[in-house]
């Protein structure tokens, strides 16, 4: 599940070095991830994992999506 994040991520971040960074990297402060990207890597994992975001969900690290996705992802 993680490769298939950090092929996502890629799309809206194609000037981060997304392996180096890890898990632990902030969404925000390390990665430079803005609220548009974010936006579009929600409507990207709903297609992707098979999710529906009924209601704000905070991440702040890549861990804390890939927490989301083991609880909720439909497609594996």
């Amino acid at each position: 599940m993680y490769e298939r994040l950090l092929k996502l991520m890629k799309v809206y971040m194609p000037n981060v070095d997304l392996e180096a960074a890890g898990k632990n990297a902030r969404l925000m402060a390390d990665l430079g991830m803005d609220s548009i990207a974010m936006l579009m890597l929600s409507v990207a994992m709903e297609d992707e994992f098979g999710l529906t975001f009924t209601e704000p969900v905070v991440f702040n690290t890549v861990q804390d999506v890939l927490d989301f996705l083991d609880k909720n992802a439909t497609k594996r």
